[in-house]
């Protein structure tokens, strides 16, 4: 669904792919930060706990978006893209004064890339490609709870996990040459589900300031795979089989943050996260991939949220981030893989939608990010992105009651 048209990256060749950014547009802006932030304003499907922040009576629809512009090198070659699509859509509820739902659809992993050369090897001569494509995504149902006093709320989301990821290899030789044209083609079809669970505890320091402290962790899993595994040689097909023995894993995640928050005036934070992706098996494979860790922080700034001019209500948002790839490229010289540093901006504009005037709780999100991938090896591919996330939160108060004079 998304995966065809978020991507143009060799790296997504391996493994499931790229592994998608969970934020929203006002988190992405912020670093793609969620795990300690709490507000009713918005959907944080990064941590189930947060559901409960919200209005007992609101209702919150989340739906975004993003353009992607990219650039790779290798040091002689250079190419550029650009893509985009539909990215995610989610809704959160009440339906207790101390518990809430969210419900969304967003993407987990994207494959995406073409590439190729001509091969000539003595008096044989032929044209070898590269084709990706697919991605899995998940549908999630969550619900969190406040277990105390609105300090101390848990969550969890119930996911299930969707989708195939394709990769073809096709070798074609000239007309009228005496090879025979070659396909490979490899699908991994998922259907599984997932777990996400959450914590947040708030510690207020004033009447409009609080710290909260956020923990993420979703257990690893033996994923319910089919492997698909296709060759045909000219017209023949020379082997179709169709897998469903080998071991395909999801790591073990943990994730902490924490945030410094002033009631409509600003907010501050940062999360650490970590994925157990050496212990996971991937075509019945251990050590074909490495741990991930992801850092980032960002704030968020209003100057004056009563104000009539608008860019005194706006929210300014900026952030940073940094990753290593969970993936790694065998090479001649060992296996590889590559860093990722992220740095971005954004805005959330107020606009009115309900029946006051001074009802601005909808927002539209914007986030400019900027993304530099750098290999551990020169000769690998170098990447660069800029990425513009565009999010609608529409947040309403369902259940108030009109007084009519």
């Amino acid at each position: 669904m998304w995966a065809q048209n978020n991507t143009n990256s060799p790296y997504t060749r391996f493994g499931y792919g790229e592994i998608a950014d969970r934020s929203f547009a006002a988190g992405r802006a912020m670093g793609g930060i969620g795990i300690g932030l709490r507000t009713g304003k918005q959907v944080n499907a990064l941590n189930p706990a947060s559901y409960t922040s919200m209005d007992s009576m609101t209702f919150i629809f989340d739906i975004g978006a993003h353009l992607q512009f990219s650039r790779y090198t290798d040091g002689t070659n250079k190419e550029t893209n650009r893509n985009g699509n539909f990215e995610y859509m989610a809704m959160q509820f009440p339906i207790h004064e101390r518990m809430a739902m969210s419900i969304g659809l967003i993407p987990y992993s994207f494959v995406g890339y073409q590439f190729g050369e001509a091969v000539s090897e003595g008096d044989l001569a032929y044209t070898e490609t590269f084709i990706g494509s697919g991605g899995l995504n998940e549908v999630y149902g969550g619900l969190s709870i406040d277990i105390w006093k609105k300090r101390l709320s848990v969550g969890a989301n119930v996911g299930y996990l969707f989708g195939t990821t394709t990769h073809q290899q096709n070798v074609v030789f000239p007309t009228g040459s005496a090879g025979n044209n070659i396909v490979k083609k490899q699908d991994l079809e998922v259907r599984d589900l997932k777990l996400d669970f959450g914590m947040q505890y708030t510690h207020p320091l004033s009447a409009t300031e609080s710290v909260v402290l956020g923990a993420v962790f979703s257990p690893a899993r033996n994923l319910n795979a089919t492997y698909y595994d296709v060759l045909q040689v000219g017209n023949t097909l020379e082997k179709s089989d169709t897998i469903t023995s080998q071991r395909f894993d999801l790591p073990n995640t943990f994730g902490v943050g924490a945030s410094y928050m002033k009631k409509n005036k600003w907010v501050i934070g940062a999360d650490v996260m970590y994925e157990t992706w050496g212990e996971a098996h991937f075509l019945d494979q251990k050590g074909r991939f490495d741990d991930r860790l992801r850092i980032a922080g960002g704030a968020e700034y209003i100057p004056d949220i009563l104000a009539r001019n608008i860019f005194k209500r706006m929210r300014y948002r900026a952030g940073a981030h940094y990753s290593n790839s969970y993936t790694t490229v065998d090479l001649s010289e060992g296996q590889y893989g590559y860093k990722e540093y992220g740095a971005s901006v954004g805005f959330g504009i107020p606009i009115r939608t309900g029946f006051s005037s001074d009802d601005n709780r909808s927002i539209i999100n914007l986030s400019l990010e900027y993304v530099k991938v750098k290999p551990e090896l020169s000769s690998m591919i170098d990447e660069q992105y800029f990425r513009i996330t565009l999010n609608l939160t529409f947040n309403e108060m369902w259940f108030r009651k009109l007084k009519i004079d």
